[in-house]
C-alpha cells in the first residue's frame, strides 16, 4: 500500500482506540486504527455497555408496564413480551452506534484497517486483514488498546447456549425459567436484572461473603436487601466448582468457599460473570520485548511500556476497567505523543451500576477512609425524602458524602436511587477542583429533582439538612 506509513497506528477499536485515533486526527498526527472484530466500538459498543443498557432499558418498560403502571391510574393489557423484537432494537442501536464510530474515523482522517494487528518489532505493525489480506504498516507511535474479554472459570465450560458469559446473556433466545449467575460484580447484576424482569428465577453465586466489591460497604448492603426484595436470591461465601449440561440444564457443583460440603444448583442457563482480563494474546509483545504482570495486565510509566514507541491504554493496563477510564487513558496518551501534557486521576473515575435502583460512586469508600486513619464525616440523605423520587414512587436508596473532618474537602461520594448515574458526575466535577462539602451544600439545586439529595446529604456533613 502506498499510504502506509503513520505517526500513530493503533490496535484496538474500543472506547480506548477510536478516542485515541479520534485525539490523533484533530491534533494533526497521522493515524491508523486497527481492529480485528469487523465494526469498530469494542465490546463497549458491541456486546457490552450499550447492547446491555438497551435491554436493561426495555426491560424495565415491560417490568413498568406490568406491575407499576396500575399503581398510577394507567390501566393497560398485560404486556406481552416479543424478545425477538426487543434484541432487533438491541442491534439496531448497536448498528448505528458502531457506524457512528466509523464517521468519525473518517471525519478525524484516520485510516481504518479491519483485521487483526501484530506488532512485528519497533514501529511495525503487519495486520491480517479480514478479507484475507495482508497490510505492513510503519509507525513512530503504537497504542495498545486491545481491552478485555471475560475471566475463564475453571470447572465451568462456557458453550454460549446453557452456560454463557455476558457475550452470550445479551442474546439468549428464549427467557430462561431459571437462570444462576456466577459473580456478583456490576456486569452479572445487570444481566440478572434484565432476564428477572423478563421472567426468569435469578440467583447469583458469589465466592466473596458480599456483593459488588470495590462498593462502599453500607450502601452494598443496601443494594443487596433492595435486589432481594426484587426477587433475587444470594448465595454468598460459595464456590462453584463444576457444571454438567444435560438435556434438563445445567447442574451446579457448589461448595462453601472457607470448605465444607458440597451442595447441587439447577438451572436452565448459567451466566459466568467473575470479571474480565486483559486481551493481549497474539500481538507480537515479544518482538518488541514487552512482558506482562502475572495477571496479564502491561505495566507502563504514564502509559509508555518498557519499548520506545509502543504505548498501553485501557483495560490492557492497571486501573478501572471501565470504557470511560479507556477514554480518559487515550486523550492523555495522544497528547504525550503530540508533546503536551497528559494526565489522568485513578481517584476520580466514576462507577454506575445500571440497575434499578442504579448505584454510583466517585473517590475513596468509607471503608478506605477509615483504614487511612483521616478523620472523617459523613452526610446521608435517603430519596424517600426527596420529594421528586417520592411522587415518582422511587425512594430505594440514599445519597452520602464523606469529607476530611478538618478541611471539608470531599473525599468521595456515593449514591443508590433513581437515575443516579446520571447524577454522579456533579461530584466528580465537585472533588476535581478540591472542593467541600459546603461548597456543593450552598449551591442552589432545581426543585423538584431527585439532584436535591445531593445537596441535602452534601448538607448532612456539618449537620444542617433541610428536608429531614
Amino acid at each position: 500500500m502506498a499510504d502506509d506509513n503513520f505517526d500513530v497506528v493503533i490496535i484496538g477499536g474500543g472506547p480506548g482506540g477510536y478516542n485515541a485515533a479520534v485525539r490523533a486526527g484533530q491534533l494533526g498526527l497521522k493515524a491508523a486504527i486497527v481492529e480485528s472484530r469487523g465494526t469498530l466500538g469494542g465490546t463497549c459498543l458491541n456486546v457490552g455497555c450499550m447492547p446491555s443498557k438497551a435491554l436493561l432499558h426495555a426491560s424495565e418498560l415491560f417490568e413498568a408496564a406490568g406491575h407499576e403502571f396500575s399503581t398510577i391510574g394507567i390501566e393497560v393489557p398485560a404486556p406481552k413480551l416479543n424478545l425477538v423484537q426487543m434484541m432487533k432494537a438491541k442491534q439496531d442501536s448497536v448498528t448505528a452506534l458502531t457506524k457512528g464510530v466509523e464517521f468519525l474515523m473518517k471525519k478525524n482522517k484516520v485510516t481504518y484497517y479491519a483485521g487483526f494487528g501484530k506488532i512485528a518489532g519497533a514501529g511495525k505493525v503487519v495486520v491480517t486483514g479480514n478479507d484475507g489480506t495482508t497490510s505492513n504498516l510503519t509507525t513512530k507511535n503504537i497504542v495498545i488498546a486491545t481491552g478485555s474479554e471475560p475471566t475463564p472459570l475453571p470447572g465451568v465450560d462456557v458453550d454460549q447456549k446453557q452456560i454463557v458469559d455476558s457475550t452470550g446473556a445479551l442474546s439468549l433466545p428464549a427467557v430462561p425459567k431459571s437462570l444462576v449467575v456466577v459473580g456478583a460484580g456490576i456486569i452479572g447484576l445487570e444481566l440478572g436484572s434484565v432476564w428477572r424482569r423478563l421472567g426468569a428465577q435469578v440467583t447469583v453465586v458469589e465466592f466473596l461473603d458480599r456483593i459488588t466489591p470495590g462498593m462502599d460497604t453500607e450502601v452494598a448492603t443496601a443494594f443487596q436487601k433492595t435486589l432481594t426484595k426484587q426477587g433475587f436470591s444470594f448465595k454468598l461465601g460459595t464456590k462453584v466448582t463444576a457444571a454438567k449440561t444435560g438435556a434438563k440444564g445445567v447442574e451446579l457443583t457448589l461448595e462453601p468457599a472457607a470448605g465444607g460440603a458440597q451442595e447441587k444448583l439447577n438451572a436452565d442457563v448459567v451466566l459466568v460473570a467473575i470479571g474480565r482480563r486483559p486481551f493481549t494474546q497474539g500481538l507480537g509483545l515479544e518482538t518488541v520485548g514487552v512482558e506482562t504482570d502475572k495477571r496479564g495486565f502491561i505495566p507502563t510509566n504514564h502509559f509508555k511500556t518498557s519499548a520506545p514507541g509502543v504505548w498501553a491504554i485501557g483495560d490492557v493496563i492497571l486501573g478501572p476497567m471501565l470504557a470511560h477510564k479507556a477514554e480518559e487513558d487515550a486523550v492523555a496518551c495522544i497528547e504525550l505523543i503530540a508533546g503536551k501534557a497528559g494526565h489522568v486521576d485513578y481517584n476520580l473515575v466514576p462507577s454506575v451500576v445500571y440497575t434499578s435502583p442504579e448505584v454510583s460512586w466517585v473517590g475513596q469508600t468509607e471503608d478506605q477512609v477509615k483504614a487511612s486513619g483521616v478523620a472523617y464525616k459523613t452526610g446521608k440523605f435517603p430519596f424517600t425524602a426527596n420529594s421528586r423520587a417520592k411522587i415518582n414512587h422511587e425512594t430505594d436508596g440514599f445519597v452520602k458524602f464523606i469529607a476530611d473532618a478538618k478541611t471539608d474537602k470531599v473525599l468521595g461520594v456515593h449514591m443508590m436511587g433513581p437515575q443516579v448515574g446520571e447524577m454522579i458526575g456533579e461530584a466528580c466535577v465537585l472533588m476535581a477542583f478540591s472542593g467541600a462539602s459546603e461548597d456543593l451544600a450552598r449551591i442552589c439545586h432545581p426543585h423538584p429533582t431527585r439532584s436535591e439529595a445531593v445537596r441535602q446529604a452534601a448538607m448532612g456533613v456539618e449537620n444542617w439538612t433541610m428536608q429531614m
